[in-house]
């Protein structure tokens, strides 16, 4: 599966109706945005059970504003619809294909369970 595009209509059925996805805030001006995007890509053609969402904060600023993105790229992950990793800064392919794993490997119930305290 190859990246999306996702609008501020789209964000949240996006993030509610999917196991795994990754969402790269970017913008077209942005230095390391633009470094980042074939990174994205290739992990995108790799990984076909993850969706890799691109928001592009100038022509969605109110879904940035709402995510708080203060520095581009950011890179959110979401794992049965829960936030669970948010960083700015352009990751190289590793570390790309390490959160990736990570965050397949993560138990969301239970960390949810520990973050309640049960």
């Amino acid at each position: 599966m190859s990246t999306v595009d996702i609008t501020t209509e789209q964000f949240k059925d996006t993030v509610a109706d999917n196991e795994i996805v990754l969402v790269d805030f970017w913008a077209s001006w942005c230095g390391p945005c633009r470094a980042f995007a074939p990174v994205y890509e290739r992990a995108s053609l790799k990984n076909e059970d993850v969706v890799f969402g691109k928001v592009d904060t100038e022509a969605e600023q109110a879904l940035a504003a709402a995510a708080e993105i203060r520095s581009i790229p950011t890179l959110m992950a979401f794992k049965k619809g829960h936030l669970v990793f948010s960083q700015p800064g352009a990751l190289p392919p590793e570390a790309l294909d390490d959160l990736i794993n990570q965050v397949r490997d993560l138990d969301i119930d239970k960390a949810l369970a520990d973050a309640d305290g049960k």
